[in-house]
């Protein structure tokens, strides 16, 4: 199994199970990518995220994160219709309105 195929299954498993510490995984990889494939990955297994715990610590993430944290996380929430979280986030200047709304 190559190194690719390993990682993809590995942030598979990290998104499905949703615990904080996951999440906190995930976002670690994220904030040291350096690559495309990483960032896919992040985004991928996030978007596994089902549990009331993973959800709870993506809005963590949303209002404390790096930039590229609060961008994920806003992500997740705009796939998921979260529109009130978004707005929250855009109103205290932590994501722009493009990053929540746009298409």
């Amino acid at each position: 199994m190559t190194t690719t195929n390993q990682r993809f299954y590995t942030f598979a498993a990290l998104g499905t199970q949703g615990r904080r510490e996951d999440v906190d995984v995930l976002m670690q990889a994220l904030a040291e990518a350096r690559d495309l494939a990483t960032t896919k990955l992040v985004d991928y297994g996030l978007s596994l995220v089902e549990t009331r715990e993973g959800k709870a610590h993506l809005r963590h993430y949303l209002f404390h994160g790096t930039q590229a944290q609060r961008n994920f996380a806003a992500l997740y929430f705009k796939r998921r219709g979260r529109v009130d979280v978004l707005e929250e986030a855009l109103a205290l200047g932590l994501i722009d309105r493009e990053q929540a709304f746009s298409k």
